[in-house]
């Protein structure tokens, strides 16, 4: 086994090389018997400094120089580090360490800029940005001061571009002035003591009524109003120079500027009212706009559409270039990343992993002594490392594999800045990633008495608790975007949350950990957002065997993680949600696992009534299976126990039902831990210790965790919340319910689909042409669903080849397009995805029928009857500026002399496959009426009766011939858009053919297929004249695009992109 040791790793350079898992250390082994292994041929990624390795750098200076931005190490007593990193200027970054003289310092640093630490690199379309934490919360200490825990509380982005930079690090200064922040100053570099900001030991967790908007520049802080329940503070609430627009603004908007921010995607119209001054001028300003109305009203004869496109073309135009586009676009997606990051729901350490439970490591350590004992036997280690044998004590905050970056230490599928921090770690800089967790983390402590009869100070025991969050960013997304399982066995809002108990009896220190997990149910379903309560239904294009498989495969993945599962499923049995609870029973059945175990729990009709305190019937009717799980416990370095087994618990959303039943499931393994130490008091005045501390305001955990988990799911706190913290239900918390769920509908409505896009292009599941998928379906595809639609498309090609190609015939390519339905027309009603198959000796048109997997009809056009190609933009759309984009909105067409020579067959449920009259009737006349608008999302699902596919045999054999015996098939290019797949994922996007690698545009991928076409005619003797010409131009596009298209994209305009502004 290689050892991955070096001294040093200065001037490493980026690299691609692959991520691997982090071998184990040698047990045993002191440090002065390390010596430094040969690295050569290794990546920087794979190289670590001797042992003990340094951990994350606690605080970073900035500084932007003539060549880059320059980054060291800031700490008191450090003020010459040893090395110093350059970013360099760019959209294409260069990452480089430097070594610094420390007697002649080269670089001054006075007017650096200090931080908490990097978030990652993003480059978007203008350049790229450097995303750093420039403000963080003190969440608490687990046990002791080593091991503090932050929150992210402010982000900000500074451009790599020289002038940008040197600006936004001016302001970033000028407010760690302002704010006093003493660990952001420069001047105290010798004599710093204060490592961070807030107060330590309170937990604080608490939510805005409105989403903050975090500012560089400094202004007098803005107090939002909160509603104070005795709930402690979240990160994202201690306001730190942050403000928000005026609420009085609102009132000065005129009708005009109101529609126009509401029907205009583009920024222009809020940069411009939000620089108006105030009194006269704003009063001037909205009379010239109502005089602007009335004309525009006026003038259009009030008509809706024409007063609508008036208002917009007059004061909220889009772009008109696709530079400042972009700019604008940028803007967006960098608020919106930023937005993502300082929700008050990530979190991160710099000396231990927050995203591995107590036992996890625990089984670490063990599997790893393992492994080096069995090496040890077989004499594979180096003669001078011993491996001890195991001690019975046990350290419950055990870090495993201390040698290895913390980076390689963590739990990938809890990293949510992986992506953006890969540029750090390619270059081998390890202590400039900073690995940060989404979820919630709260630190509370209480004292349990140990008997009822005693009432002193004296008489009571320390009992510290804590809740850990840790929410999974495969399949990470919102609820109505992101449900059930997908390809890889992934679910969606998969969820692991653990309760850390330390309990101090009689001097003795004891630490429990108790797990549970939440996830989607793990089949393929959906569920539409368009209304209050959606019915979520099975995914239709998905059959049993799908879906038994995914199931399988779900918890073939977890059980070895977790133990044995106890399904615990909340959902309706009846009404809406009963399909999915049925479909979950029977797959779970069929599932036949011994460690799997399905349990149902209707939770409404159970506890109908407000009896919430009905779930006692659960946990009673669950009671072995709690005695079976125990817990981890570790009892004066002891370990006592563990946890053999979880309960995995969903319901829909995995949100309000389920985190009503966990805190009930928490609250009864408490009371077995207490009772375990004989700390459990019997109950007083009707309430038992563990309810008082569940229900004391400063205690709720439990609702305050919900809360999290529900705003970063569904985007508002969760549902019954009141019983969560109360333990009753009332009308109070029924009303309260109403308006969280109107609040998630408008969310789901309004702006996830945006937020969506966000998230995926943040975790690196998809690249730039996210956004520009956006804007033209006002909505983005799964990136799993990308990887799936390619085999698909892959099959499809196979399939046809089998069927329509003759026996010894040679293929040369395969390829998936759109096209219309019909030949001879390059505008029309109706479009599918064809398979356009190219062989030796003909070019075949297929039709496809994917729900089937067959081929409903192909035309046979021989390669010497092609007359000539034409090849250019092939518009669709016009209403936006990435469906005018004539590189991404690419097509050719074909045409051909018409002879007997052109077959075609068809797919029957007769023998006759062949129209007898296909080559006798004459086409009509090609119509350019305005047909409607169509845009180009997934292959067509519906099935394909006899009779329709028999009209449309009858349409292709009277448009096979024309007066000039010339017929033409037109073709547009697929979007080109792959979705990022990380190292060890088991799929990945292939694109449909091997000669169409390396295309990035649409426009890329026709040259290449036209050239295909253009040297199989000539190695068939035939030499086609190929052309430059649009199929259809913007022009024409829009001369066929009707007014109601038209009509119709603006109000979703209105509804999807108006919360965007």
């Amino acid at each position: 086994m290689k050892r991955l040791f070096s001294t040093s790793s200065k001037n490493a350079t980026p690299s691609s090389a692959k991520y691997s898992a982090p071998e184990p250390p040698m047990a045993g082994r002191t440090a002065t018997a390390l010596p430094a292994a040969t690295t050569a041929g290794l990546q920087p990624n794979y190289i670590v400094p001797p042992v003990p390795h340094p951990n994350p750098h606690e605080h970073i200076m900035l500084l932007a120089s003539e060549d880059g931005l320059l980054m060291r190490p800031h700490c008191a007593g450090l003020p010459y580090p040893v090395s110093y990193v350059r970013v360099s200027w760019g959209k294409t970054t260069h990452i480089a360490e430097l070594p610094s003289d420390r007697g002649r310092p080269s670089v001054d640093w006075k007017e650096g800029v200090v931080i908490y630490g990097i978030v990652g690199l993003m480059t978007l379309f203008n350049a790229s940005y450097l995303l750093v934490i420039t403000s963080r919360s003190d969440v608490g200490q687990l046990f002791d001061a080593s091991h503090l825990i932050y929150g992210v509380k402010s982000v900000v982005s500074i451009p790599l571009v020289k002038d940008r930079a040197k600006s936004i690090l001016s302001r970033m200064a000028s407010r760690n002035t302002s704010v006093n922040r003493p660990s952001l100053l420069v001047s105290n570099v010798d004599d710093l003591q204060v490592p961070d900001e807030g107060t330590s030991g309170e937990p604080r967790v608490k939510f805005a009524d409105e989403e903050e908007v975090k500012i560089l520049t400094p202004r007098d802080q803005v107090e939002f109003s909160v509603n104070n329940t005795g709930r402690p503070a979240s990160p994202a609430s201690v306001s730190s120079g942050a403000s928000t627009p005026a609420s009085d603004m609102s009132m000065t908007h005129s009708p005009v500027s109101t529609i126009a921010n509401r029907m205009s995607f583009w920024g222009r119209l809020s940069k411009r009212a939000s620089s108006t001054s105030e009194g006269a001028d704003i009063e001037e300003s909205l009379l010239d706009e109502r005089e602007l109305f009335d004309s525009i009203i006026h003038d259009a004869a009030g008509v809706p559409d024409k007063v609508i496109s008036s208002i917009i073309a007059a004061t909220a135009p889009p772009p008109d270039s696709s530079e400042e586009r972009n700019s604008e676009l940028e803007a967006r997606i960098l608020r919106g990343c930023l937005r993502e990051f300082t929700k008050g729901d990530m979190y991160f350490a710099l000396h231990f992993d927050i995203t591995r439970s107590l036992q996890h490591k625990h089984e670490q350590f063990t599997k790893m002594h393992t492994q080096n004992k069995l090496l040890s036997e077989l004499d594979a280690l180096p003669k001078d490392t011993n491996v001890n044998p195991l001690d019975d004590k046990v350290d419950a905050l055990f870090e495993p594999s201390v040698i290895l970056p913390l980076w390689r230490r963590v739990d990938r599928h809890f990293w949510w800045n992986e992506w953006l921090s890969k540029p750090f770690m390619d270059a081998g800089l390890h202590s400039y990633v900073t690995p940060i967790m989404q979820g919630y983390i709260q630190i509370s402590s209480f004292d349990q008495p140990k008997d009822t009869s005693a009432m002193q100070d004296d008489s009571a025991e320390p009992v510290d608790y804590i809740v850990i969050s840790r929410r999974s960013r495969d399949r990470a997304g919102l609820r109505y975007q992101r449900r059930g399982v997908d390809d890889e066995a992934n679910v969606a809002n998969f969820v692991e949350t653990e309760v850390i108990m330390r309990v101090q009896r009689n001097g003795i220190s004891n630490v429990f950990s108790h797990v549970q997990i939440r996830g989607s149910i793990p089949l393929f379903w959906t569920q539409s957002g368009y209304s209050m309560k959606p019915p979520p239904v099975l995914a239709p294009e998905r059959n049993p065997a799908q879906n038994l498989d995914a199931i399988k495969r779900h918890f073939r993945r977890a059980v070895p993680v977790y133990g044995p599962h106890t399904i615990v499923n909340l959902a309706e049995q009846h009404g809406k949600e009963g399909m999915i609870t049925n479909a979950y029973r029977e797959y779970a059945t069929k599932l036949d696992a011994k460690d799997v175990r399905y349990c149902e729990f209707d939770f409404h009709r159970e506890t109908r009534g407000l009896k919430y305190e009905n779930i006692s019937k659960l946990i009673n009717q669950l009671e072995r299976v709690f005695e079976n799980q125990g817990f981890f416990w570790v009892s004066n370095n002891m370990l006592l126990s563990k946890q053999k087994g979880v309960f995995r618990v969903n319901c829909i959303d995995c949100l309000d039902r389920t985190n009503v039943v966990q805190s009930a499931f928490a609250r009864h393994v408490m009371s077995m831990q207490l009772e375990a130490v004989g700390l459990l008091s019997p109950p007083q005045s009707g309430k038992s210790g563990v309810e008082v501390i569940f229900n004391d305001e400063s205690c709720i955990v439990w609702a305050n965790n919900g809360d999290a988990i529900s705003r970063a799911y569904a985007g508002t706190s969760a549902l019954k919340g009141d019983f969560t913290r109360t333990g009753k239900r009332d009308l109070g918390g029924m009303l309260n319910d109403g308006v969280n769920s109107l609040a998630r509908m408008y969310s789901a409505t309004f702006s996830d689909w945006f937020c969506q896009a966000i998230i995926d292009f943040m975790l690196g599941y998809r690249t730039l042409s996210v956004f520009e998928e956006f804007l033209i379906k006002l909505q983005s595809t799964d990136p799993r669903e990308l990887i799936r639609l390619s085999r698909i498309r892959a099959e499809a090609i196979a399939t046809s080849v089998a069927r329509v190609l003759s026996e010894g015939e040679t293929l040369i390519s395969g390829w998936t397009i759109f096209s219309p339905e019909q030949l001879n027309v390059k505008f029309d009603d109706r479009f599918e995805e064809k398979v356009l198959l190219l062989s030796a000796r003909a070019l075949y048109i297929v039709s496809y029928d994917y729900s089937l997997e067959k081929t409903k009809m192909y035309i046979c056009v021989p390669l010497g009857a092609i007359a000539r190609l034409e090849k250019g933009a092939y518009i669709i759309s016009p209403l936006e500026e990435a469906s005018r984009d004539p590189v991404q909105n690419a097509g050719f067409s074909i045409y051909w002399h018409a002879s007997n020579k052109i077959s075609m067959r068809m797919t029957s449920y007769s023998i006759r496959n062949c129209p007898e009259d296909a080559l006798t009737r004459s086409p009509p006349a090609v119509s350019a009426s305005s047909p409607t608008q169509y845009k180009p999302t997934l292959p067509r699902r519906e099935p394909t009766k006899t009779a329709n596919l028999s009209g449309i045999m009858s349409k292709v054999s009277e448009n096979a011939a024309g007066a000039t015996n010339v017929c033409f098939a037109a073709f547009k290019a697929l979007p080109v858009d792959p979705a990022r797949v990380r190292s060890g994922s088991s799929t990945g996007y292939a694109e449909p053919a091997d000669d169409l690698a390396g295309a990035t545009t649409c426009k890329q991928v026709v040259d290449m297929m036209v050239d295909s076409i253009k040297r199989a005619c000539e190695d068939a003797r035939n030499s086609p004249v190929i052309t430059d010409r649009d199929v259809v131009s913007l022009t024409e596009a829009q001369k066929m695009t009707s007014i109601y298209a038209k009509l119709e994209y603006g109000v979703k305009r209105l509804i999807w992109l108006g919360g965007l502004v």
